[in-house]
């Protein structure tokens, strides 16, 4: 049994029983997993896959045991306040991989390079391992700005404009310069062929947005000044970030290909 199909049916029977009181048990919230997978007896290979996912909720802080002074031990649990937060955004939030790999399916098509980083990403994620984490999520975004890249390129030389050396070189940061620099005159109302108005406020506003901060933690993660250069929380928000880089990227593109000169 898939180990993310597991994840996320348990995540979705803790928030459902989040709000249990007392009643908020480790036998109650099993065996209506174990229901709604449809785990039969003596699949134990099936039970220890729940077991262990279940056990990966209270390693990852999403759980803790007791549900109050009076009862601190199991069977009693308690959502901690990052369950509380995954619940929040349970249909996209990165604890449940499935969900938020459709989450950005319906952005639209991911480049195979972008998406194998995010599925890594993911992984990491869930394995406390936030500084691959990091890693991989700014490589994912720099894969799909280096994607777009090419692109404004390839319409530059098909309408006879110069591209800059930063444009075409392999430095991102000055790559992402000048993307913004090329793309932002076309923002304006007054320029001869400008972005739709709902594109030029999304580029202006969330482009050097989503790029600055998935940029700095994976640089803080890749070049290092302490034994913690990013912490769980800005990695979530890189994760959380990124499906609405990729939906800007693709808008982008596809204005690019028809209406940039």
């Amino acid at each position: 049994m898939d180990e993310n199909q597991i994840r996320t049916v348990l995540l979705q029977v803790v928030s459902e029983l989040s709000h249990s009181g007392s009643g908020f048990q480790q036998g109650v919230i099993l065996q209506r997993a174990e229901q709604r997978l449809g785990i039969h007896i003596g699949r134990i290979e099936d039970q220890q896959a729940l077991l262990t996912m279940w056990h990966d909720l209270f390693r990852n802080g999403q759980l803790a045991w007791g549900y109050d002074i009076g009862n601190p031990n199991p069977p009693f649990c308690h959502l901690t306040e990052t369950g509380r937060n995954t619940l929040r955004n349970l249909s996209r939030d990165p604890a449940n991989p499935d969900g938020y790999m459709q989450y950005l399916s319906n952005q639209g098509s991911l480049d195979p390079i972008a998406e194998s980083y995010i599925r890594e990403a993911l992984q990491t994620y869930n394995n406390n391992c936030y500084k691959a984490t990091a890693v991989m999520v700014g490589v994912a975004a720099e894969s799909i700005v280096l994607e777009l890249r090419d692109v404004l390129v390839n319409r530059m030389n098909s309408i006879g404009k110069q591209s800059s050396r930063d444009l075409k070189g392999d430095l991102i940061k000055r790559v992402l310069d000048a993307i913004e620099k090329e793309l932002q005159p076309y923002t304006t109302k007054g320029a001869p062929a400008p972005m739709p108005t709902s594109l030029a406020e999304s580029f202006s506003s969330y482009w050097p947005a989503f790029t600055s901060q998935i940029r700095t933690i994976r640089n803080d993660a890749g070049h290092p000044n302490n034994v913690d250069p990013v912490t769980p929380e800005t990695v979530h928000a890189a994760l959380l970030i990124f499906p609405l880089q990729v939906k800007l990227t693709l808008d982008l593109t596809a204005w690019i290909n028809t209406s940039c000169n």
